[in-house]
Protein backbone atom coordinates (compact mmCIF):
# COMPACT_ATOMS: atom_id res chain seq x y z
CA UNK A 1 0.00 0.00 0.00
CA UNK A 2 1.41 3.38 -0.98
CA UNK A 3 2.28 5.91 1.72
CA UNK A 4 0.53 9.05 0.57
CA UNK A 5 2.08 12.42 1.36
CA UNK A 6 -1.27 13.51 2.79
CA UNK A 7 -1.07 10.67 5.33
CA UNK A 8 2.48 11.69 6.13
CA UNK A 9 1.33 15.26 6.87
CA UNK A 10 -1.46 13.98 9.12
CA UNK A 11 1.04 11.84 11.03
CA UNK A 12 3.41 14.81 11.32
CA UNK A 13 0.64 17.07 12.65
CA UNK A 14 -0.41 14.46 15.21
CA UNK A 15 3.19 14.03 16.32
CA UNK A 16 3.65 17.81 16.58
CA UNK A 17 0.44 18.01 18.64
CA UNK A 18 1.80 15.38 21.04
CA UNK A 19 5.12 17.20 21.30
CA UNK A 20 3.36 20.51 21.99
CA UNK A 21 1.17 18.83 24.60
CA UNK A 22 4.23 17.31 26.26
CA UNK A 23 5.94 20.70 26.32
CA UNK A 24 2.77 22.24 27.79
CA UNK A 25 2.56 19.62 30.55
CA UNK A 26 6.27 20.12 31.27
CA UNK A 27 5.71 23.87 31.51
CA UNK A 28 2.77 23.48 33.91
CA UNK A 29 4.86 21.18 36.09
CA UNK A 30 7.65 23.71 35.98
CA UNK A 31 5.23 26.49 36.95
CA UNK A 32 3.91 24.38 39.82
CA UNK A 33 7.44 23.68 40.99
CA UNK A 34 8.32 27.36 40.67
CA UNK A 35 5.19 28.25 42.66
CA UNK A 36 6.32 25.97 45.48
CA UNK A 37 9.83 27.38 45.43
CA UNK A 38 8.74 31.00 45.16
CA UNK A 39 6.06 30.72 47.79
CA UNK A 40 8.68 29.83 50.40
CA UNK A 41 10.31 33.20 49.84
CA UNK A 42 7.12 35.28 49.94
CA UNK A 43 6.32 37.61 52.86
CA UNK A 44 3.32 35.58 53.99
CA UNK A 45 5.76 32.75 54.74
CA UNK A 46 8.13 35.04 56.64
CA UNK A 47 5.40 36.53 58.85
CA UNK A 48 3.07 33.73 59.77
CA UNK A 49 0.65 33.58 62.69
CA UNK A 50 2.89 31.09 64.48
CA UNK A 51 5.94 33.37 64.17
CA UNK A 52 4.29 36.48 65.67
CA UNK A 53 2.13 34.58 68.19
CA UNK A 54 2.49 35.63 71.89
CA UNK A 55 0.36 34.95 74.97
CA UNK A 56 0.42 38.66 75.78
CA UNK A 57 -1.13 40.65 72.98
CA UNK A 58 0.40 43.87 74.24
CA UNK A 59 3.88 42.71 73.28
CA UNK A 60 2.85 41.15 69.89
CA UNK A 61 4.80 42.78 66.99
CA UNK A 62 2.39 43.22 64.06
CA UNK A 63 4.33 46.04 62.39
CA UNK A 64 6.21 43.84 59.80
CA UNK A 65 2.87 42.46 58.59
CA UNK A 66 1.35 45.91 58.28
CA UNK A 67 4.47 47.33 56.57
CA UNK A 68 4.21 44.61 53.89
CA UNK A 69 0.53 45.33 53.18
CA UNK A 70 -0.97 42.62 55.36
CA UNK A 71 -3.46 42.49 58.20
CA UNK A 72 -3.68 40.99 61.70
CA UNK A 73 -6.84 39.99 63.63
CA UNK A 74 -7.35 38.35 67.02
CA UNK A 75 -10.59 36.42 67.62
CA UNK A 76 -11.50 35.06 71.04
CA UNK A 77 -13.03 31.71 71.72
CA UNK A 78 -16.36 33.48 71.94
CA UNK A 79 -15.86 34.80 68.39
CA UNK A 80 -15.20 38.39 69.40
CA UNK A 81 -12.62 40.44 67.47
CA UNK A 82 -10.42 42.04 70.12
CA UNK A 83 -7.64 43.20 67.79
CA UNK A 84 -7.68 44.18 64.11
CA UNK A 85 -5.18 46.11 62.02
CA UNK A 86 -4.65 46.15 58.22
CA UNK A 87 -6.58 43.88 55.89
CA UNK A 88 -9.68 42.35 57.50
CA UNK A 89 -11.73 39.81 55.54
CA UNK A 90 -13.63 38.36 58.51
CA UNK A 91 -17.43 38.20 58.21
CA UNK A 92 -19.33 41.16 59.69
CA UNK A 93 -21.33 38.75 61.85
CA UNK A 94 -18.99 36.34 63.51
CA UNK A 95 -20.36 33.12 65.00
CA UNK A 96 -19.34 29.46 64.93
CA UNK A 97 -20.95 28.89 61.54
CA UNK A 98 -19.55 31.96 59.76
CA UNK A 99 -16.12 31.53 61.30
CA UNK A 100 -16.02 27.87 60.33
CA UNK A 101 -16.97 28.77 56.74
CA UNK A 102 -14.26 31.42 56.69
CA UNK A 103 -11.65 28.93 57.88
CA UNK A 104 -12.81 26.42 55.24
CA UNK A 105 -12.61 28.95 52.41
CA UNK A 106 -9.26 30.38 53.48
CA UNK A 107 -7.29 27.73 51.58
CA UNK A 108 -9.68 27.43 48.63
CA UNK A 109 -8.26 27.41 45.08
CA UNK A 110 -8.49 30.82 43.50
CA UNK A 111 -8.58 32.74 46.79
CA UNK A 112 -6.95 36.15 46.23
CA UNK A 113 -5.57 36.20 49.80
CA UNK A 114 -3.01 34.13 51.64
CA UNK A 115 -4.03 33.33 55.22
CA UNK A 116 -1.98 32.11 58.14
CA UNK A 117 -4.25 31.08 61.08
CA UNK A 118 -3.10 29.80 64.49
CA UNK A 119 -4.90 29.10 67.81
CA UNK A 120 -3.37 29.90 71.20
CA UNK A 121 -4.76 27.31 73.68
CA UNK A 122 -3.29 29.05 76.71
CA UNK A 123 -4.74 32.51 76.04
CA UNK A 124 -7.67 30.97 74.17
CA UNK A 125 -7.74 33.14 70.99
CA UNK A 126 -7.33 32.83 67.20
CA UNK A 127 -4.62 34.81 65.43
CA UNK A 128 -5.14 35.59 61.70
CA UNK A 129 -2.42 36.98 59.45
CA UNK A 130 -3.63 38.06 55.96
CA UNK A 131 -1.60 39.02 52.87
CA UNK A 132 -2.93 39.85 49.38
CA UNK A 133 -1.91 37.28 46.80
CA UNK A 134 0.53 38.59 44.18
CA UNK A 135 0.32 35.74 41.69
CA UNK A 136 -0.26 32.15 42.73
CA UNK A 137 -0.65 29.06 40.53
CA UNK A 138 -2.72 26.28 42.03
CA UNK A 139 -4.46 25.05 38.85
CA UNK A 140 -5.81 28.61 38.63
CA UNK A 141 -3.82 31.80 38.28
CA UNK A 142 -4.90 34.00 41.19
CA UNK A 143 -4.27 37.73 41.48
CA UNK A 144 -5.65 40.27 43.93
CA UNK A 145 -6.52 43.53 42.14
CA UNK A 146 -7.73 45.28 45.31
CA UNK A 147 -4.48 45.23 47.25
CA UNK A 148 -0.94 45.44 45.94
CA UNK A 149 1.64 42.96 47.16
CA UNK A 150 5.34 43.49 47.62
CA UNK A 151 5.92 40.07 45.96
CA UNK A 152 4.12 40.95 42.70
CA UNK A 153 7.17 42.10 40.75
CA UNK A 154 9.32 39.11 41.68
CA UNK A 155 6.60 36.55 41.09
CA UNK A 156 5.60 38.15 37.76
CA UNK A 157 9.23 38.06 36.63
CA UNK A 158 9.52 34.36 37.39
CA UNK A 159 6.27 33.58 35.59
CA UNK A 160 7.30 35.64 32.57
CA UNK A 161 10.62 33.82 32.53
CA UNK A 162 8.82 30.45 32.57
CA UNK A 163 6.44 31.54 29.82
CA UNK A 164 9.40 32.78 27.77
CA UNK A 165 11.16 29.47 28.39
CA UNK A 166 8.03 27.65 27.18
CA UNK A 167 7.80 29.74 24.02
CA UNK A 168 11.51 29.31 23.27
CA UNK A 169 11.33 25.55 23.85
CA UNK A 170 8.19 25.29 21.70
CA UNK A 171 9.78 27.43 18.97
CA UNK A 172 13.01 25.43 18.93
CA UNK A 173 11.17 22.10 18.84
CA UNK A 174 8.89 23.40 16.07
CA UNK A 175 11.81 24.59 13.94
CA UNK A 176 13.79 21.38 14.42
CA UNK A 177 10.76 19.20 13.75
CA UNK A 178 9.71 21.20 10.70
CA UNK A 179 13.24 20.95 9.33
CA UNK A 180 13.30 17.19 9.82
CA UNK A 181 9.83 16.62 8.35
CA UNK A 182 10.40 18.97 5.41
CA UNK A 183 13.37 16.87 4.32
CA UNK A 184 10.90 14.24 3.11
CA UNK A 185 9.62 16.80 0.58
CA UNK A 186 12.64 19.01 -0.05
CA UNK A 187 15.12 16.20 -0.78
CA UNK A 188 12.96 14.50 -3.47
CA UNK A 189 12.22 17.90 -5.03
CA UNK A 190 15.94 18.75 -5.11
CA UNK A 191 16.72 15.46 -6.82
CA UNK A 192 13.92 15.94 -9.32
CA UNK A 193 15.04 19.53 -10.07
CA UNK A 194 18.65 18.42 -10.45
CA UNK A 195 17.75 15.64 -12.86
CA UNK A 196 15.40 17.93 -14.80
CA UNK A 197 18.16 20.55 -15.10
CA UNK A 198 20.61 17.95 -16.44
CA UNK A 199 17.96 16.76 -18.89
CA UNK A 200 17.38 20.35 -20.00
CA UNK A 201 21.13 20.84 -20.53
CA UNK A 202 21.27 17.82 -22.85
CA UNK A 203 22.20 14.99 -20.49
CA UNK A 204 19.57 12.53 -21.68
CA UNK A 205 20.94 9.78 -19.43
CA UNK A 206 19.71 11.74 -16.39
CA UNK A 207 17.43 9.68 -14.14
CA UNK A 208 15.88 10.05 -10.66
CA UNK A 209 16.42 7.49 -7.90
CA UNK A 210 14.13 8.31 -4.95
CA UNK A 211 13.09 4.82 -3.83
CA UNK A 212 9.83 6.17 -2.35
CA UNK A 213 6.41 4.55 -2.18
CA UNK A 214 4.27 7.70 -2.46
CA UNK A 215 3.36 10.41 -4.98
CA UNK A 216 7.04 11.26 -5.38
CA UNK A 217 7.66 7.62 -6.30
CA UNK A 218 4.98 7.92 -8.99
CA UNK A 219 6.58 11.15 -10.19
CA UNK A 220 9.95 9.38 -10.29
CA UNK A 221 8.49 6.65 -12.54
CA UNK A 222 6.85 9.20 -14.84
CA UNK A 223 10.03 11.30 -15.03
CA UNK A 224 12.26 8.31 -15.80
CA UNK A 225 9.84 7.02 -18.43
CA UNK A 226 9.75 10.49 -19.98
CA UNK A 227 13.56 10.62 -19.94
CA UNK A 228 13.67 7.17 -21.58
CA UNK A 229 11.35 8.35 -24.34
CA UNK A 230 13.35 11.55 -24.87
CA UNK A 231 16.61 9.58 -24.99
CA UNK A 232 15.10 7.19 -27.53
CA UNK A 233 13.76 10.06 -29.63
CA UNK A 234 17.14 11.79 -29.57
CA UNK A 235 18.89 8.53 -30.48
CA UNK A 236 16.41 7.96 -33.31
CA UNK A 237 16.87 11.53 -34.50
CA UNK A 238 20.65 11.14 -34.52
CA UNK A 239 20.33 7.80 -36.27
CA UNK A 240 17.92 9.32 -38.77
CA UNK A 241 20.31 12.17 -39.44
CA UNK A 242 23.18 9.74 -39.91
CA UNK A 243 21.02 7.62 -42.22
CA UNK A 244 20.06 10.72 -44.18
CA UNK A 245 23.70 11.70 -44.63
CA UNK A 246 24.61 8.14 -45.56
CA UNK A 247 21.68 8.01 -47.98
CA UNK A 248 22.86 11.16 -49.74
CA UNK A 249 26.38 9.76 -50.02
CA UNK A 250 25.08 6.41 -51.30
CA UNK A 251 22.75 8.07 -53.82
CA UNK A 252 25.59 10.25 -55.04
CA UNK A 253 27.87 7.26 -55.35
CA UNK A 254 25.32 5.04 -57.09
CA UNK A 255 24.29 7.75 -59.54
CA UNK A 256 27.86 8.80 -60.24
CA UNK A 257 28.85 5.72 -62.27
CA UNK A 258 25.83 5.49 -64.62
CA UNK A 259 25.77 9.26 -65.14
CA UNK A 260 29.50 9.27 -65.86
CA UNK A 261 29.01 6.47 -68.40
CA UNK A 262 26.07 8.28 -70.00
CA UNK A 263 28.02 11.53 -70.27
CA UNK A 264 31.16 9.80 -71.53
CA UNK A 265 29.53 7.79 -74.28
CA UNK A 266 27.25 10.67 -75.27
CA UNK A 267 30.36 12.85 -75.63
CA UNK A 268 31.98 10.20 -77.82
CA UNK A 269 28.92 10.19 -80.06
CA UNK A 270 29.19 13.97 -80.40
CA UNK A 271 32.93 14.46 -80.93
CA UNK A 272 33.94 11.29 -82.73
CA UNK A 273 33.89 12.13 -86.44
CA UNK A 274 34.33 8.71 -87.86
CA UNK A 275 32.05 6.28 -86.04
CA UNK A 276 30.69 3.06 -87.42
CA UNK A 277 27.14 1.89 -87.04
CA UNK A 278 28.27 -0.93 -84.78
CA UNK A 279 30.13 1.50 -82.48
CA UNK A 280 27.18 3.89 -82.37
CA UNK A 281 24.89 0.99 -81.51
CA UNK A 282 27.22 -0.09 -78.70
CA UNK A 283 27.50 3.46 -77.34
CA UNK A 284 23.75 3.98 -77.41
CA UNK A 285 23.19 0.61 -75.75
CA UNK A 286 25.56 1.58 -72.92
CA UNK A 287 23.83 4.93 -72.55
CA UNK A 288 20.45 3.23 -72.45
CA UNK A 289 21.51 0.60 -69.90
CA UNK A 290 23.02 3.20 -67.56
CA UNK A 291 19.96 5.40 -67.95
CA UNK A 292 17.81 2.44 -66.99
CA UNK A 293 20.01 1.81 -63.95
CA UNK A 294 19.68 5.44 -62.84
CA UNK A 295 15.95 5.36 -63.47
CA UNK A 296 15.51 2.17 -61.41
CA UNK A 297 17.54 3.68 -58.58
CA UNK A 298 15.41 6.83 -58.54
CA UNK A 299 12.19 4.78 -58.74
CA UNK A 300 13.23 2.57 -55.83
CA UNK A 301 14.39 5.58 -53.84
CA UNK A 302 11.08 7.32 -54.46
CA UNK A 303 9.20 4.21 -53.39
CA UNK A 304 11.27 3.86 -50.19
CA UNK A 305 10.82 7.55 -49.35
CA UNK A 306 7.06 7.31 -49.91
CA UNK A 307 6.92 4.46 -47.41
CA UNK A 308 8.39 6.77 -44.75
CA UNK A 309 5.50 9.24 -45.03
CA UNK A 310 1.93 9.21 -43.74
CA UNK A 311 0.69 9.12 -47.33
CA UNK A 312 1.74 5.50 -47.63
CA UNK A 313 -1.51 3.56 -47.20
CA UNK A 314 -2.10 -0.10 -48.01
CA UNK A 315 -5.13 -1.08 -50.08
CA UNK A 316 -5.86 -4.48 -48.56
CA UNK A 317 -8.18 -7.19 -49.80
CA UNK A 318 -9.16 -10.62 -48.60
CA UNK A 319 -7.62 -13.38 -50.72
CA UNK A 320 -6.43 -16.95 -50.73
CA UNK A 321 -2.77 -16.44 -49.94
CA UNK A 322 -1.80 -19.90 -51.21
CA UNK A 323 -3.24 -19.18 -54.64
CA UNK A 324 -1.79 -15.65 -54.61
CA UNK A 325 1.71 -16.97 -53.88
CA UNK A 326 1.31 -19.63 -56.59
CA UNK A 327 0.55 -16.86 -59.10
CA UNK A 328 3.55 -14.81 -57.98
CA UNK A 329 5.96 -17.71 -58.35
CA UNK A 330 4.43 -18.63 -61.70
CA UNK A 331 5.30 -15.14 -62.97
CA UNK A 332 8.85 -15.53 -61.61
CA UNK A 333 9.50 -18.86 -63.37
CA UNK A 334 10.51 -17.23 -66.67
CA UNK A 335 13.17 -15.06 -64.96
CA UNK A 336 14.48 -17.98 -62.92
CA UNK A 337 14.78 -20.24 -65.93
CA UNK A 338 16.33 -17.43 -67.95
CA UNK A 339 19.04 -17.06 -65.28
CA UNK A 340 19.66 -20.81 -65.26
CA UNK A 341 18.08 -21.37 -61.86
CA UNK A 342 16.14 -24.43 -60.71
CA UNK A 343 13.27 -24.10 -58.27
CA UNK A 344 11.08 -26.07 -55.88
CA UNK A 345 7.80 -24.59 -54.61
CA UNK A 346 6.15 -26.29 -51.61
CA UNK A 347 2.66 -24.86 -51.38
CA UNK A 348 -0.20 -26.57 -49.45
CA UNK A 349 -3.45 -27.45 -51.17
CA UNK A 350 -5.76 -25.90 -48.55
CA UNK A 351 -6.98 -22.35 -48.65
CA UNK A 352 -5.23 -19.87 -46.36
CA UNK A 353 -6.99 -16.52 -46.10
CA UNK A 354 -5.12 -13.27 -45.52
CA UNK A 355 -5.79 -9.57 -45.89
CA UNK A 356 -2.99 -7.97 -47.95
CA UNK A 357 -2.22 -5.27 -50.48
CA UNK A 358 -1.75 -7.35 -53.61
CA UNK A 359 0.39 -4.82 -55.47
CA UNK A 360 2.69 -3.92 -52.56
CA UNK A 361 3.19 -7.52 -51.47
CA UNK A 362 4.10 -8.42 -55.06
CA UNK A 363 7.12 -6.12 -54.70
CA UNK A 364 8.29 -8.32 -51.81
CA UNK A 365 8.51 -11.51 -53.86
CA UNK A 366 9.70 -9.73 -57.01
CA UNK A 367 12.56 -8.17 -55.05
CA UNK A 368 13.46 -11.47 -53.37
CA UNK A 369 13.62 -13.20 -56.76
CA UNK A 370 15.62 -10.33 -58.35
CA UNK A 371 17.96 -10.26 -55.33
CA UNK A 372 18.63 -14.00 -55.66
CA UNK A 373 19.25 -13.73 -59.43
CA UNK A 374 21.53 -10.67 -59.10
CA UNK A 375 23.78 -12.23 -56.45
CA UNK A 376 24.04 -15.90 -57.52
CA UNK A 377 25.42 -17.87 -60.41
CA UNK A 378 23.50 -20.08 -62.85
CA UNK A 379 22.68 -23.48 -61.41
CA UNK A 380 21.44 -22.10 -58.10
CA UNK A 381 18.26 -23.68 -56.71
CA UNK A 382 15.44 -21.60 -55.21
CA UNK A 383 13.17 -23.18 -52.58
CA UNK A 384 9.90 -21.56 -51.52
CA UNK A 385 8.00 -23.11 -48.61
CA UNK A 386 4.62 -21.94 -47.29
CA UNK A 387 3.74 -23.05 -43.72
CA UNK A 388 0.33 -22.51 -42.11
CA UNK A 389 0.46 -21.64 -38.38
CA UNK A 390 -2.40 -20.72 -36.05
CA UNK A 391 -3.01 -17.03 -36.71
CA UNK A 392 0.16 -16.67 -38.76
CA UNK A 393 1.55 -17.48 -42.21
CA UNK A 394 5.23 -18.39 -42.59
CA UNK A 395 7.04 -18.17 -45.93
CA UNK A 396 10.61 -19.43 -46.35
CA UNK A 397 12.53 -18.22 -49.40
CA UNK A 398 16.00 -19.75 -49.64
CA UNK A 399 18.75 -20.53 -52.12
CA UNK A 400 21.92 -22.63 -52.12
CA UNK A 401 24.03 -19.91 -53.71
CA UNK A 402 27.01 -17.86 -52.52
CA UNK A 403 25.26 -16.73 -49.34
CA UNK A 404 25.71 -13.48 -47.41
CA UNK A 405 28.86 -12.59 -45.48
CA UNK A 406 28.60 -12.42 -41.68
CA UNK A 407 29.46 -8.70 -41.60
CA UNK A 408 26.48 -7.93 -43.88
CA UNK A 409 23.89 -10.12 -42.14
CA UNK A 410 23.20 -7.55 -39.39
CA UNK A 411 22.51 -4.71 -41.83
CA UNK A 412 21.22 -6.52 -44.91
CA UNK A 413 17.83 -4.74 -44.71
CA UNK A 414 19.35 -1.26 -44.63
CA UNK A 415 19.30 0.92 -47.78
CA UNK A 416 22.23 0.59 -50.24
CA UNK A 417 23.63 -2.55 -48.60
CA UNK A 418 24.82 -4.92 -51.35
CA UNK A 419 26.18 -8.40 -50.97
CA UNK A 420 28.47 -8.09 -54.01
CA UNK A 421 28.75 -4.45 -55.16
CA UNK A 422 30.47 -5.33 -58.42
CA UNK A 423 27.91 -7.96 -59.37
CA UNK A 424 25.02 -5.70 -58.25
CA UNK A 425 26.24 -2.95 -60.52
CA UNK A 426 26.67 -5.38 -63.36
CA UNK A 427 23.10 -6.67 -63.01
CA UNK A 428 21.51 -3.35 -62.22
CA UNK A 429 20.83 -3.85 -58.47
CA UNK A 430 20.10 -0.64 -56.55
CA UNK A 431 20.72 -1.88 -52.99
CA UNK A 432 17.20 -0.79 -51.98
CA UNK A 433 15.27 -3.99 -52.69
CA UNK A 434 15.48 -5.61 -49.25
CA UNK A 435 14.88 -2.28 -47.50
CA UNK A 436 11.63 -1.96 -49.46
CA UNK A 437 10.75 -5.59 -48.65
CA UNK A 438 11.06 -4.93 -44.91
CA UNK A 439 8.97 -1.74 -45.12
CA UNK A 440 6.16 -3.57 -46.92
CA UNK A 441 6.22 -6.47 -44.44
CA UNK A 442 6.11 -4.15 -41.43
CA UNK A 443 3.24 -2.18 -42.99
CA UNK A 444 1.30 -5.47 -43.24
CA UNK A 445 1.90 -6.17 -39.54
CA UNK A 446 4.43 -8.87 -40.39
CA UNK A 447 8.18 -9.35 -40.20
CA UNK A 448 11.09 -10.60 -42.27
CA UNK A 449 14.40 -11.89 -41.04
CA UNK A 450 17.49 -13.56 -42.39
CA UNK A 451 18.21 -17.02 -41.05
CA UNK A 452 21.73 -16.83 -39.61
CA UNK A 453 22.30 -20.54 -38.99
CA UNK A 454 22.72 -21.42 -42.67
CA UNK A 455 26.25 -22.32 -43.71
CA UNK A 456 25.50 -22.23 -47.45
CA UNK A 457 23.25 -19.92 -49.42
CA UNK A 458 20.77 -17.57 -47.77
CA UNK A 459 17.28 -17.97 -46.35
CA UNK A 460 14.70 -15.28 -45.72
CA UNK A 461 11.82 -16.04 -43.32
CA UNK A 462 8.64 -13.99 -43.67
CA UNK A 463 5.66 -13.90 -41.27
CA UNK A 464 2.23 -12.45 -42.09
CA UNK A 465 -0.90 -12.39 -39.93
CA UNK A 466 -3.86 -14.45 -41.11
CA UNK A 467 -7.34 -12.94 -41.38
Amino acid sequence: MKKRIQNRFVADYILMFLISTLIGVLTVMLLSFANDVISKNLVHHNYTAEKIMTDDLSVMDAEPVLENGGGVQVVTKNYEIIFSQGINNLPEVLNPETFTNFLTQSNAIGNPYSYSIAYNPRAEFWLLVTFPTSVRIDFAIVHNPDFSSVDTQGVAGVILAIILFYLILLGISTVIYSKLTSLSIINPLKKLCSSASRLKEGDYTSRVDLNLDNEFGELETIFNEMADEIEKEIALRKQSEENRKKLIVDISHDLKNPLASIMGYAELCLIKKEITTEQLQAYLTTIYNNSSRANRLMADLFELSKMETSDYVLVKEQLDFTEYLREQMGEAVANLEGAGFSYVFQLPDQEIMAEVDRQQLSRVFENLVDNAINHNQAGTQIDLILVDHPGMIEVRFKDNGVGISSELKEKIFEPFVKGDPARSSENGGTGLGLAIVRKVMVAHGGTIKLATENTAGSEFILFLPKS
